[in-house]
């Protein structure tokens, strides 16, 4: 074994090319044959050749007995003469080398006479050391230059086995066809490897390689047994069961020939047959040698035409590659440098096997690239083409081969070319994690990292194929191959332009991808430095084991949005703050995970329960985190930890809800587009949204997006980004631990309230948020969802009585007043709360503020918020008033006139003073208590009390249909307030002009208006008029009940004609023309402006004097 120690590094060279002899110079190739010539011949001449090396049994002899001679020749062997004149040209006759390379890759002289004859003459001719001479005479410069095959002992055969091994470096044409020449001939046969034998003898017998005799014919011996050693190797590296393991020397043995054939196919004696026909298909004008025929058939791997044994080589060949970079010539030899430049050979810390592999070589390699150092374009370029290799075939990673077996046999069987298998693998590891082992998902994410395919796209042949029409289309600005690519399809993930083959793909590589965030070259290229500052990272190569998956990104985007606030108030960048480039990739990242709940590690990692539990059913893109937040107060504590950052993250910047800006495109660029170009959003874009919910640019999409994100804010105030940041002191200080949103404002409003009507000095809620609570009061009043005690009360009724009515616009709740008397108690009494609440501050209901939002502005524009509804009814019978804003003002009087709480211009004039009344509950309460409840319960109480003399019974009932106004018109004359009488009066005159104002006179009479006035418009004073016409007609019956009521309406518009003030001048000028002291009201007004004329004549004349007596001085 000594004497054999370096001999198998005589295996490389590449192409087997006769060489020509040079003028004035002996030719290696002439040199070579006369050495052969010489060599031990006498071997020859035995009667049998050396016994086998497996068993000492002998063989017939190459040839008979012959006479030893200087010119001996192989073309002269009777064995050889008939296939030498059938396949070799005349020319190499005579020369013994030339004879060889003819006869040795024909099948045709395999195992026959003639072959044991081939044999033994290139046994004896490697064996020789005469040969070593040779290597002298011929490499002798080479020899000089090199010192280490210089300081070879010689005489052992080592000084040919180290010029083989320093190929690369020599220069000398001669010697470098020698070296060449006795590749070839070695390679032909892994017998005559030197120490070969030796080293793998036991692991051939043990795994069956075939015949290790010459007489043998064994059609799998030779080239095949060195085929089946690299086969058993790989199964070992991919722990298949029951594996043999082979001993280290023959593993070191079975590399070094792979490593040493790698740059000409020919030398891979088994490849080299199996890919024959397949060569001259697809690579028949690709030169031999470097490595280029293999790559070549590499590329063809997967092609239809390509035969099943020449793949099956050719994947073993990738297998040896993936163990051992160097196995691969073009790769070793264009990334020498920068593996020594980056030192990714040199690691104490790790045997040297695993330095060798190819993941090692990329992933250091690749950590450079990413770090923005320099590795050569041909370096770069080979890379590219081992990483699409690696993404091509899944059974070249034995971790994917050993820990992914049974999710590939379940789910992925015959899906095995074209990256098909590994994509089948990434759709089970994202539709389900809970079916794929850790180990295999780990495996997956490890090969990602390798292959790095978010780098260039083009690496991932499935994604390639997939996508191609819809990066011609979509992205076709983008340089191919360049990282943004991924970006570009993933904004255009659920379009028109999608296909849905490449969605699938892109999800399945995406899913890896946000798993690992270093995977995205453009974020890790912007946002390294913040990484590694705030989150504490590794370098682009090392993972740490405890680290969870996302967890450096989630880092990213908690520094991004949650230390700006910090940053502005004390205007500088907090040290604690991202970069802006940095923060502009997160955002593009958030943009692309909103697309896809799967995309979020942590929030699938923390959900995975949750989302088997309550959104199993839903499977359409972006209905998952919909799911979640709609169950939010169901879900596991660390589930609903994320979700609620989440979308307290999305409040902040609404844009980072994709699918929702892509529906609400056109309303975005109709009314938000000023705000929709702002860097920072700060929840201005969403409140831009609310308040064009219904602008006609908005669809149903936009819409049911806006509303669910409202519904959503109302569970915590912290989802409301502009509420919470006006309002956070406040409710720190006023409502602590109240954590609902609509708690939070009912809290915040009650206290601004009491404030109000207790008119302190000094607010208690801050100006800022004060503002802020009115924009969501206003939003709140738009859907009757954003009201949940009034929904969960009214959930029932809402079923039964407005089924067929949408959501939205306030028609919920519309529909729930008009039916109020048809209500469960408890319905009836939230909604009458939620009218008596709109009545003092018409701004918050919301319908009738968008039916009259035109006539506000025309008629309104300078009453105050709260006096709205009463302007409105000023200007109710004017011409221009809108029709349909003029019948929603009419149900708002009959609301007003069911019950007095609902007319707070007539409960407040009809009421005493608070102090009067109530200063035993002023006096008790302390300086923090809430008066509200208390203080409106004894003005009520009082209120009853004061008109309980008048209408004992009617003042009883809680909630009355017009019951105590009725009382108090009868009582007109009996009022001595002159605020509550004057309201009165307007209640009688409103009445007059629209019956339906008068809810006890229109229940009275409905039947007769029907009858009588159906043709009759309402409004005007028309029915009014109708049934009047009908009083004063005997022809006419009307029912008892609404005969008295019209009777007592005369009576009552007659006094009130008499006593309600004039409102102008012309209601003035009647009421003096119809007075019966008309004549005395005349003089009167005569004699007064006689007197002033005759004042003013006096003034006159007496300053003239006073002038002209100024002037004559």
């Amino acid at each position: 074994m000594a004497a054999c120690r370096r001999v198998p590094l005589m295996l490389l060279m590449s192409v087997l090319l006769y060489m020509h002899p040079i003028r004035g110079q002996k030719s290696a190739n002439s040199v070579i044959a006369n050495t052969a010539v010489r060599v031990n011949i006498q071997a020859q001449n035995q009667a049998a050749v050396p016994a086998a090396v497996n068993g000492g049994s002998p063989v017939v002899a190459a040839s008979p007995p012959r006479r030893r001679t200087s010119g001996w020749k192989l073309a002269e062997e009777g064995a050889c003469r008939e296939d030498l004149t059938r396949l070799c040209p005349k020319h190499s006759w005579n020369n013994n080398l030339a004879v060889l390379e003819c006869l040795q890759d024909r099948k045709e002289v395999w195992w026959s006479e003639r072959y044991c004859l081939l044999w033994n003459y290139k046994l004896n001719l490697t064996t020789d050391p005469k040969f070593e001479s040779v290597a002298v005479e011929v490499c002798k410069t080479t020899i000089t230059d090199i010192k280490e095959c210089a300081a070879e002992e010689r005489g052992k055969g080592y000084l040919v086995s180290c010029l083989v091994d320093h190929r690369g470096n020599i220069t000398e044409y001669q010697c470098n066809q020698y070296i060449t020449k006795m590749t070839s001939i070695v390679f032909s046969d892994y017998r005559l490897i030197c120490g070969f034998m030796d080293n793998c003898r036991e692991d051939i017998n043990s795994l069956h390689c075939g015949s290790i005799s010459t007489g043998e014919k064994d059609v799998h011996s030779q080239g095949e047994v060195i085929a089946c050693l690299e086969k058993g190797l790989v199964r070992e590296a991919e722990e298949q069961p029951g594996v043999h393991a082979i001993r280290p020397d023959c593993k070191k043995a079975i590399m070094r020939v792979a490593e040493l054939s790698s740059d000409d196919f020919h030398l891979d004696r088994y490849l080299y047959f199996s890919c024959r026909e397949d060569r001259e298909r697809f690579c028949e004008n690709t030169p031999a040698g470097e490595g280029r025929v293999y790559k070549c058939l590499f590329n063809h791997k997967f092609e239809e035409a390509m035969s099943e044994k020449c793949r099956e080589a050719l994947t073993t060949r990738q297998k040896l590659i993936t163990q051992d970079y160097k196995v691969s010539y073009s790769l070793a030899k264009a990334c020498k440098t920068d593996l020594r430049k980056y030192r990714c050979s040199v690691d104490t810390n790790m045997p040297r096997a695993r330095e060798a592999r190819l993941s090692y070589l990329l992933l250091c390699l690749e950590s450079a690239v990413h770090r923005g150092r320099t590795v050569s374009g041909e370096c770069q370029g080979e890379m590219l083409d081992y990483r699409r290799m690696l993404m091509e075939d899944f059974s070249l990673s034995p971790e994917i081969v050993l820990h992914c077996r049974g999710e590939i046999e379940a789910h992925c069987s015959g899906l095995h070319r074209k990256g098909r298998t590994l994509h089948c693998l990434m759709r089970v590891g994202r539709e389900d994690m809970g079916t794929i082992d850790n180990l295999c998902q780990k495996a997956l994410q490890t090969l990602i990292q390798e292959a790095d395919p978010g780098a260039d796209y083009r690496i991932d042949r499935a994604l390639n194929e997939a996508c191609e029409s819809v990066i011609q289309t979509a992205c076709k600005h983008i340089r191919n191959g360049d990282p943004m690519i991924l970006s570009c399809l993933m904004e255009h993930l659920y379009t028109e332009k999608m296909v849905e083959d490449c969605e699938h793909r892109l999800l399945e590589l995406q899913y890896f991808i946000a798993r690992d965030w270093k995977l995205d070259p453009i974020l890790y290229k912007k946002c390294q430095g913040d990484a590694s500052r705030l989150c504490h990272t590794h370098s682009w190569n090392e993972t740490s084991e405890m680290m969870p998956p996302g967890a450096i990104f989630s880092c990213l985007y908690r520094h991004a949005y949650r230390t700006e606030e910090q940053g502005r108030r004390v205007g500088l960048i907090s040290p604690q703050c991202l970069s802006r480039d940095c923060k502009v990739e997160v955002q593009r990242i958030l943009h692309q995970r909103a697309l896809d709940v799967k995309l979020d590690p942590e929030l699938q990692r923390r959900c995975m329960t949750d989302l088997g539990k309550w959104c199993s059913e839903k499977t359409e893109s972006g209905q998952e985190l919909e799911c979640l937040q709609d169950h939010l107060e169901e879900l596991v504590s660390e589930c609903r930890d994320v979700v609620g950052n989440l979308t307290e993250l999305a409040s902040e910047d609404i844009q980072i809800e994709t699918l929702l800006m892509r529906a609400c495109e056109p309303v975005i660029q109709s009314h938000c587009h000023e705000v929709a170009d702002n860097q920072i959003d700060t929840g201005d874009l969403m409140e831009c949204l609310v308040q064009n919910k219904h602008q006609k640019e908005m669809n149903d999409k936009c819409a049911v997006g806006v509303t669910h994100f409202q519904l959503v804010q109302i569970k915590d105030f912290r989802f409301s980004y502009k509420f919470k940041m006006a309002c956070k002191e406040d409710v720190l200080k006023l409502c602590p631990n109240i954590k609902k949103k609509v708690d939070v404002v009912l809290c915040l409003s009650t206290t601004v309230r009491n404030d109000t009507l207790q008119d302190v000095k000094e607010q208690r809620v801050s100006v800022k948020c004060r503002k802020q609570l009115r924009v969501e009061e206003l939003e709140m009043s738009e859907d009757v969802r954003l009201e949940p005690e009034l929904y969960d009360s009214c959930k029932q009724d809402i079923g039964r009585l407005c089924q067929n009515v949408a959501f939205g616009n306030a028609q919920v709740i519309e529909c729930l007043k008009e039916n109020k008397r048809q209500l469960t108690q408890r319905c009836h009494h939230r909604v009458f709360k939620l009218q008596e609440v709109e009545m003092m501050d018409p701004e918050l209901d919301f319908q009738l503020m968008r039916v009259c939002k035109q006539m506000i502005r025309r008629f309104c524009t300078e009453a105050d918020a709260k006096n709205m509804l009463q302007c409105l009814k000023q200007n109710k019978n004017s011409e221009l008033m809108d029709p349909k804003c003029k019948q929603m003002i009419t149900k708002r009087q009959i609301t007003q006139n069911t019950d007095y709480r609902l007319n707070p211009v007539l409960r407040k004039s009809c009421k005493a003073d608070i102090p009067k009344f109530c200063q035993s509950i002023l006096n008790k309460a302390t300086g923090d208590s809430e008066l509200e409840g208390q203080v409106v319960s004894c003005l009520k109480l009082k209120y009853a009390d004061q008109i309980s003399r008048l209408c004992p019974e009617e003042a009883a009932a809680q909630e009355q249909t017009g019951q105590v106004e009725e009382c108090l018109k009868v009582n007109l004359l009996k009022i001595k307030v002159e605020g509550c009488k004057k309201e009165v009066l307007n209640i009688l005159k409103e009445s007059k002009a629209d019956i339906f104002v008068d809810p006890v006179l229109h229940t009275a009479c409905a039947l007769d208006i029907k009858h009588q006035c159906a043709a009759i418009p309402p409004g005007r004073g028309r029915q009014m008029s109708c049934l009047m016409e009908a009083l004063q007609d005997k022809r006419v019956r009307l029912q008892p009940e609404c005969k008295k009521r019209l009777q007592d309406r005369i009576d009552m518009w007659s006094y009130a004609a008499k006593v309600a003030p004039a409102e102008g001048f012309s209601d003035l000028a009647m009421q003096v023309m119809t007075s019966p002291s008309k004549t005395y009201i005349l003089a009167m007004i005569g004699l007064s402006v006689c007197i002033l004329f005759l004042f003013g004549l006096m003034c006159g004349r007496i300053t003239k004097r006073l002038m002209q007596e100024q002037k004559d001085r």
